[in-house]
């Protein structure tokens, strides 16, 4: 198995340095489909001109983490995809062990480093085993795909723009009997909440709450029903309402700014709406 057989697929949205230090990190021999979610047309010059196997794709506006990942995806031909968020760092081996990985569990669809972020990096792997480990989802910052896997459920609910996409990618995979499985000897850094320049940090903070709540209850409304949803999320939807009415009278502008986001993306979805909400940049 070579590097032929796997692209790497990253959605970026103003990335700046952060993406650099990922594309750093892999194999000038194993192609790249970068989707970044703008129209910057500087950006795909620079980058492509500085790493010859990517393929920068613009996309003209931010159309969110699944739909750029889908544009990514559609056009992949090799037998393997890896998708990586913009603040993850391969490794000299990770895509070695990968290619390892699947001679001990062929029939997956999903492969995803045991280390799940950066937080968990100098902690003992305390396994029994040194095989992967089947679980039931993984979280999205780096999904190894089997891409013949998927040809019955597709990949990302576009719905979705932020936020549990991942989540319900693989509840759709278990729920067609494909496997999923954590791999111990993978260990891929991950800073989490970095894959974007800092000085966009507060936009995107309440870009984040608003998404996150959206996804909540529209995860929870597509696979358990409305009614079940609305009472898994009716503690956010009051805590939200409450912490706003807290902060004004507190004149904490900025906390009360985060749960108001919170919980207009709640009510947009409790409405049925899109997620419509985007990061005024």
């Amino acid at each position: 198995m070579s590097n032929k057989d796997i692209t790497v697929v990253i959605t970026s949205f103003k990335s700046g340095q952060i993406i650099k230090n990922c594309l750093n990190s892999i194999d000038r021999d194993c192609k790249v489909i970068l989707v970044e979610n703008s129209g910057d047309l500087d950006f795909k010059k620079k980058i492509e001109q500085e790493f010859a196997n990517v393929e920068c794709i613009l996309t003209g506006e931010n159309l969110g983490y699944g739909k750029a990942n889908n544009i990514g995806l559609k056009k992949v031909t090799s037998k393997y995809a890896l998708i990586l968020n913009p603040d993850a760092i391969l490794q000299s081996d990770t895509i070695k062990n990968f290619f390892e990985s699947t001679k001990r569990v062929p029939k997956f669809a999903v492969i995803a480093p045991f280390v799940q972020e950066e937080k968990d990096e100098n902690k003992k792997i305390n396994t029994d085993t040194s095989n992967p480990i089947q679980v039931k989802n993984v979280k999205g910052f780096a999904m190894f795909l089997n891409i013949s896997e998927f040809q019955q459920i597709g990949f990302f609910d576009e719905n979705f723009f932020f936020y549990f996409e991942e989540i319900d990618l693989c509840k759709r995979l278990i729920n067609h009997k494909k496997k999923i499985y954590l791999e111990p000897s993978i260990i891929i850094n991950h800073t989490g909440g970095k894959s974007h320049d800092k000085t966009l940090n507060k936009t995107m903070e309440l870009s984040r709450n608003w998404h996150w709540m959206w996804s909540t209850f529209y995860y929870h409304k597509k696979h358990k029903g409305f009614f079940i949803s609305f009472l898994i999320i009716l503690p956010k939807l009051i805590s939200a309402a409450f912490k706003v009415l807290l902060y004004s009278l507190f004149f904490n502008r900025d906390k009360k700014e985060i749960y108001n986001h919170r919980l207009l993306g709640l009510v947009n979805a409790i409405m049925g709406k899109d997620s419509w909400y985007r990061p005024k940049v």
